[in-house]
């Protein structure tokens, strides 16, 4: 059975929690990606940064991406699935959160992100679709 490991990308970098907005946004810039796991000072996963959070919950409230904190848009608990955890665990835990990215942790080390397009190459087309529709609909 295909295990998250398998279809990762692995090397998988945070941005740290106190480390600014904007520190976030030129890292994904260098890195070519939409989005960074958040890290405490702990190394333990505390979110997921998106460039839509940034547009959205930083510029368009009018706030200062130079002075903002990453960690201020952390929230809850982070959504993560296990390295070694199949892909119906993958497909549930998507589903089930509405996610397209899961970092994936190998007992409390980030090791990589398994994303829908990860998913979509990875899996039957029938499962694939299903996973599109769930986390299109609101």
């Amino acid at each position: 059975m295909t295990k998250a490991r398998d279809i990762m990308t692995g090397g998988a970098e945070c941005v740290q929690a106190r480390e600014t907005v904007l520190d976030a946004a030129r890292k994904m810039k260098d890195l070519g990606v939409g989005a960074l796991p958040i890290c405490g000072e702990d190394n333990k996963l505390k979110g997921t940064l998106t460039d839509r959070d940034i547009v959205v919950k930083v510029l368009g409230e009018g706030k200062d991406p130079a002075t903002c904190p990453a960690g201020n848009l952390a929230q809850g608990e982070a959504v993560t699935i296990g390295a070694d955890d199949d892909a119906e665990e993958i497909l549930r835990t998507m589903t089930q959160h509405k996610v397209r990215r899961l970092p994936v942790i190998d007992g409390h080390d980030l090791v990589g992100v398994v994303a829908q397009a990860d998913v979509a190459r990875a899996l039957p087309d029938p499962k694939v679709g299903d996973l599109i529709q769930a986390l299109s609909t609101d």
